[in-house]
């Protein structure tokens, strides 16, 4: 089964930062627009960011820009989310997303046809 895959989440106190990676065991990356979601129980999955196949094009949600990054590496086959000045809001799952595509993100995750599973970000003092 074709899937995306997370890592790099874990505890960090607020202002700190961390750096999420996704990567593809299955699929090559370049051919797909990427995004960034996060999800806290009982809330919707809360759309951060998206970036294009080739890498030129992005966009953020409110929420997440001027704080987090998003960058890709398709001869790497990943994608990074960069996390800073975190705060106890931030504390969610973050996941990555992907759709097999040239175009534009959509700012939908229904957009979204490859998921991973999730990595935990915690903040807290």
């Amino acid at each position: 089964q074709l899937h995306l895959v997370e890592s790099g989440g874990g505890l960090v106190r607020p202002g700190g930062s961390l750096k999420l990676t996704c990567t593809a065991p299955d699929l090559a990356l370049g051919d797909y627009a990427i995004g960034w979601f996060r999800q806290v129980p009982g809330k919707e999955r809360e759309r951060l960011v998206c970036i294009n196949a080739r890498g030129r094009s992005t966009d953020y949600a409110d929420s997440a820009l001027g704080r987090f990054t998003i960058s890709r590496d398709n001869t790497e086959n990943m994608a990074w989310l960069q996390l800073n000045s975190l705060s106890l809001a931030d504390t969610a799952v973050y996941y990555c997303a992907g759709r097999k595509t040239d175009s534009y993100c959509s700012r939908s995750p229904q957009w979204f046809d490859v998921w991973g599973q999730g990595t935990q970000v915690t903040v807290s003092s």
